[in-house]
């Protein structure tokens, strides 16, 4: 670490620009999915932390919808294609830049005086490699605010530790994947190869902060400006912006110990990507320590194309011990240090620590080990004093969400599922609950924003008429001071998302649909859009216009499974003829939180697959999606089970189809939907002639302890359900062709769970194949090797259901 003098300073935007005056919380939305079993080759998820924005979510996309079935008749057949004739799309054009999915911008906030809108973009040169931009809100082109090669020509590898982080946080990038803004707007952070960056907004200059041979992580811009905080070497550090001076929070921060940094577990399983939290006034730090010297080792094969080597991995599976995880509070100007109490049992979860407004007390939630309780607790920041204020509590488990929010009257807002919907209500300081602000059949998705001055309070919901409605969401508007119903601030008919500014007067809104590409554009509140952030237009010129024609529109529609409305859409390929019969591909993810069947700007994959002469088709079975809490508690101690048999009723609809080729249906998913792949390629009823899965957890209980004790217990507690689900005990009922991938340095869903399937498989003879990516963790990174595994998945269903397959005798 060197003074801040020492470093040289670069002009990297107009200094006609105005400053700054206050942050902006931005929220990135993920395109897709997001948790640790959602994991695909083209993965991006979110992390959602006070003043910061993150490439995470990859773009703020969402998707559009157009209908809701009510029911589920056959679907009507597409019309023989009359478009003009267009390029056919092929897996090396997917597979190749710039990207089919036109320009998108990334990590989208609003600056606090509202005068520009930042995001971060692709470099031209190198689209793995992002620079932070702006566009001004009253017109005009967007421009550089910082280059990421002129201040890093040439980028190094990052350690271990930073790897790992950006794993958890599903940053794939290199380049300005994070950046946040102070209160008062004079600086802008960002974090940059593992060094730190401030931008000034003064006088347009970038002074690099540090250049050591550690990463900083986590680097954070104190509310009021005075400092830059960040972890380095297990330990926090300030930065004094007034003198360049370093003060360590912490020293004792080595081996198994750490400090301010979120344990494995909050990163993966939590949704919490930090381990540290100022408080409004800067006069505190809330800070977590961690040991995990109770966690189990466990060797893992870490294998490349260089060599291999044994990873020794401090691994908390599931019914094992977790880290041990305590909070401390910090005055930063005394340093005087105390232990927060977080009650006697120290087998926790850490959930979320907020702050009030004023900074008087911190509120911390507290998980208990089997997720049936969450507690608030009131912490006094001067003593670490808590008290319980309000509990949530399940027979199933309790979702931690983001959905917290304290409000300058000494109140907050928080939101429970106790209704059997996630709800958002208001609260007093000492826990008691003032109002509902929502009620409905229908889940809130997210708290995005309130207007304090008029109590108005936003959230995404998927909804119509107070009812769910789950092919589309909406931003919509209720109140916190009087009762009233939702309104939509978003237009009905599509899928948005949206970030909305501290005080809630304008949004930055992202929209697709099943013929409109992901667009982004700033908003008032009122629904106006102010200007652009990225059209993307499809028209001339853009990426995927030669292979517009050929796209095919989905069809969705409705099936009943115990009492739950399950979503499907189906795609037919280009020049559908209703006479003919098709091989289908079953699409997948079916687990926790999945959900993919939205009128949304279809991926380019699907095309690659109807290109290929396939029908596609999704459905959304019970414990996928946001949808009520009975929905999603329906695999609660058995998973596989419910999930397969709303795949069979899919199966078997599919069949009732006239132009289905009933003998030839394969499904393919990676990471949860591998283990379904697998699950459903050993049940019967599902007829499956192949199967392609990736990455599959095949074991639960070699998974980790929040994850499957959330949904299954621990396996002590539920010998049968673990039983049930283990992939191994169902090989003998295989009912087709199996593919079997993964990465061979997965740290998430661990390669034992893929040779413990292969070594069974050989045991009895069965034949299967299988492809194994060296170096590769929980998804396939890179143009290169996801072209190289697509040309295998195509290969393989072409031998297995396609033009190569044996064909059905008449």
């Amino acid at each position: 670490m060197r003074g801040l003098a020492t470093f040289p300073t670069t002009r990297l935007w107009p200094m006609s620009e105005k400053p700054l005056i206050r942050a902006l919380r931005a929220h990135l939305l993920p395109p897709g999915e997001k948790d640790e079993l959602r994991m695909t080759a083209e993965d991006s998820v979110s992390s959602f932390t006070a003043m910061r924005t993150f490439l995470l979510a990859s773009t703020i996309l969402m998707a559009a919808t157009s209908a809701f079935a009510q029911s589920s008749p056959q679907p009507a057949a597409p019309p023989a294609a009359t478009a003009p004739a267009s390029s056919i799309l092929t897996v090396e054009r997917v597979f190749a830049n710039p990207s089919l999915a036109g320009p998108v911008a990334k990590g989208v906030s609003l600056s606090p005086d509202g005068e520009l809108v930042a995001f971060l973009r692709s470099r031209e040169d190198d689209v793995d490699v992002l620079d932070l931009w702006a566009a001004p809100v009253k017109g005009g082109e967007p421009f550089k605010l910082i280059d990421a090669r002129a201040l890093v020509p040439d980028a190094g590898e990052l350690s271990e530790a930073e790897k790992a982080r950006r794993e958890r946080m599903r940053i794939s990038q290199r380049g300005v994947v994070e950046y946040s803004w102070d209160e008062q707007g004079r600086y802008i952070l960002a974090p940059l190869e593992g060094d730190v960056f401030l931008a000034n907004r003064a006088d347009g200059s970038v002074r690099r902060l540090t250049e050591t041979a550690a990463d900083e992580i986590d680097a954070k811009v104190s509310p009021k400006g005075a400092f830059v905080s960040f972890v380095r070497d297990q330990n926090l550090v300030l930065v004094n912006l007034e003198t360049g001076a370093e003060q360590a929070i912490t020293t004792d921060g080595k081996d198994l110990i750490t400090w301010a940094t979120a344990e494995f577990i909050a990163q993966e399983e939590l949704d919490r990507d930090t381990g540290y939290w100022w408080s409004p006034n800067e006069r505190y730090i809330a800070l977590q320590r961690t040991d995990e010297s109770t966690v189990d080792v466990i060797p893992r094969l870490d294998i490349t194309g260089g060599g291999a080597s044994v990873i020794s991995q401090r691994y908390p599976r599931a019914g094992r011990p977790n880290a041990v995880v305590e909070l401390y509070v910090q005055d930063v100007q005394s340093g005087q240090r105390v232990k927060v109490d977080l009650g006697a049992d120290t087998d926790i979860y850490l959930g979320r620590v907020n702050w009030a407004a004023d900074g008087s007390v911190a509120y911390v939630q507290r998980l208990s080990r089997d997720q049936k309780r969450l507690d608030l607790l009131s912490v006094d920041p001067a003593t670490g004093v808590s008290r319980v204020i309000a509990s949530q509590t399940s027979n199933a488990w309790v979702n931690v969400t983001h959905d917290f929010k304290a409000l300058k009257d000494g109140n907050f807002i928080w939101s429970s599922e106790e209704s059997g919907w996630r709800h958002l209500y208001l609260y007093n300081k000492d826990g008691r609950r003032l109002r509902a602000i929502t009620r409905g059949d229908y889940p809130v998705k997210a708290l995005d924003g309130v207007n304090q001055d008029t109590g108005e309070v936003f959230f995404t919901a998927s909804m119509r008429d107070g009812k769910e409605y789950p092919i589309e969401q909406q931003l919509f508007r209720a109140s916190y001071k009087r009762t009233l119903s939702p309104t939509e601030v978003t237009p009905r008919g599509g899928w948005w998302s949206a970030s909305v500014n501290n005080t809630g007067t304008a949004y930055v809104g992202n929209y697709s649909d099943v013929n409109t590409p992901a667009q982004s554009a700033l908003y008032s509140i009122n629904g106006q859009r102010v200007r652009w952030i990225e059209e993307n237009r499809l028209q001339p010129g853009h990426p995927f216009w030669p292979y517009a024609e050929r796209q095919q529109k989905p069809t969705f529609g409705t099936l009943q499974s115990h009492g739950e409305t399950l979503m499907w859409q189906l795609t037919t390929p280009p020049g559908f003829d209703p006479s003919k019969t098709y091989p289908v591909v079953m699409e997948v993810y079916g687990g926790p939180s999945g959900g993919g069947v939205k009128n949304a700007w279809q991926p380019a994959k699907t095309q690659l697959l109807t290109e290929a002469g396939y029908i596609v088709f999704r459905l959304d079975n019970r414990g996928e999606g946001d949808r009520s809490a009975a929905f999603k508690q329906a695999l609660y101690l058995k998973m596989g089970q419910p999930e397969i048999a709303d795949q069979v009723i899919g199966a078997d609809y599919l069949r009732s189809l006239p132009y289905v080729d009933d003998s030839r249906i394969a499904m393919m998913g990676w990471s949860y939907g591998g283990f379904m792949s697998l699950m459903a390629l050993t049940e019967p009823k599902m007829g499956l002639a192949a199967a392609l899965a990736g990455a599959p957890p095949t074991e639960w209980s070699l998974y980790d302890t929040a994850y499957t004790e959330r949904y299954m217990s621990t396996p002590q507690a539920n010998v049968d359900g673990y039983a049930a689900s283990d992939v191994v005990n169902r090989l003998d009922n295989l009912t087709g062709r199996l593919l079997l991938m993964h990465g061979m340095a997965d740290d998430n869903v661990i390669f034992e769970n893929t040779t413990r399937v292969l070594n069974a498989l050989q045991e009895k003879s069965i034949p299967f194949e299988t492809m194994l990516y060296p170096g590769q963790r929980h998804g396939i990174r890179g143009n290169d090797r996801q072209l190289h595994q697509w040309r295998t998945y195509l290969d393989f269903l072409d031998r297995t259901i396609g033009t190569r397959a044996p064909q059905k005798a008449d």
